[in-house]
């Protein structure tokens, strides 16, 4: 039986990153794709030499073309320019969507049976592009964010109470971006609300902290955001998929009614397993969390429109 195949679109550093943590936990083989010619293939063969040393038996191979990919199980897909000084939302918005267009495109073509995890910001509305580029049902396409904001809540919780990020569990919904929506009242330590070991100030200067999160990096790093975090959550999301876990994660999913939502990608809690989205699950929302979803919601359709307006789409 031949091993499932993993293709990474975009060998940048989040792209690489997943390569080398998919490579560590051995779940499949992987095609590492960029435009960059001999990038790809260099960062492949480096992976490949790694292997004896890490004890994980893989094939990776490197590739400026698609035809590699073919028949890959999922695909994760992190082209796409980051942010620079001076550029609008409406630049960035038209140049990812242009390639993340493209991308999704050669993908659909070649594996019309693929399961498409999206990176590329901005994330909600990408997924939308290759959502619509592909065709691909609902159980088929998703965004990584809310892994990455629930794992930044949980790592700055650990950080404030002085414990173990494993004893956290965490929350975000939303849509990625500043009005992302973390729900303290479900995020716990050992079962224990946060809300109950931290004052209500502290609780709400984490979930701005998290807000704030790809932002702070951005800021550190001076050139470039972050990608080892990101990295992580995108193959936290393909484990769970190829093991068929079943395990609960929040993901930028097709809303069809779910929380009062219709028609939007946005952060829901979901049940991912071998047949990708398996169920989203609705859970209880105060009146003010139901407000804050909705308002997220809005504005992943705004930048969706955005991208109609431009011609993009």
């Amino acid at each position: 039986m031949s091993r499932p195949k993993i293709s990474v679109i975009g060998a940048g550093n989040v792209g690489a990153s997943a390569a080398l943590k998919l490579a560590e936990i051995e779940i499949g083989d992987i095609v590492l794709v960029d435009i960059v010619e001999g990038m790809p293939q260099g960062k492949a063969l480096d992976l490949m030499e790694m292997c004896p040393v890490s004890g994980c038996d893989v094939n990776i191979t490197g590739t400026n073309g698609y035809e590699e990919t073919e028949g890959s199980d999922i695909v994760i897909i992190t082209s796409g320019i980051p942010r620079k000084p001076g550029m609008s939302r409406d630049d960035l918005l038209s140049t990812n969507t242009k390639i993340v267009k493209q991308v999704t495109g050669e993908v659909a073509k070649r594996s019309p049976n693929s399961i498409l995890i999206l990176v590329t910001n901005p994330l909600d509305a990408m997924v939308y592009v290759a959502h619509k580029v592909s065709g691909f049902s609902r159980e088929r396409i998703m965004g990584m964010a809310g892994v990455l904001d629930s794992a930044r809540f949980r790592t700055f919780i650990a950080m404030e109470l002085g414990i173990s990020v494993e004893n956290i569990n965490a929350f975000v919904l939303g849509g990625h971006g500043d009005d992302m929506v973390p729900l303290a009242r479900y995020t716990t330590v050992s079962g224990v609300p946060i809300t109950e070991l931290m004052p209500k100030e502290r609780v709400d200067a984490l979930i701005q902290r998290t807000r704030d999160g790809g932002a702070e990096i951005v800021k550190l790093l001076k050139t470039g955001s972050a990608f080892y975090a990101p990295a992580a959550s995108a193959v936290e999301m393909v484990e769970a998929i190829l093991k068929d876990k079943k395990k609960i994660l929040p993901c930028c999913v097709l809303a069809n009614g779910e929380y009062g939502i219709k028609d939007t990608f946005v952060g829901l809690p979901v049940k991912l397993g071998r047949g990708g989205v398996e169920e989203i699950l609705q859970i209880k929302l105060t009146d003010d969390e139901t407000k804050a979803l909705h308002l997220s919601a809005s504005h992943v359709r705004e930048l969706c429109q955005r991208i109609h307006d431009l011609g993009e789409l």
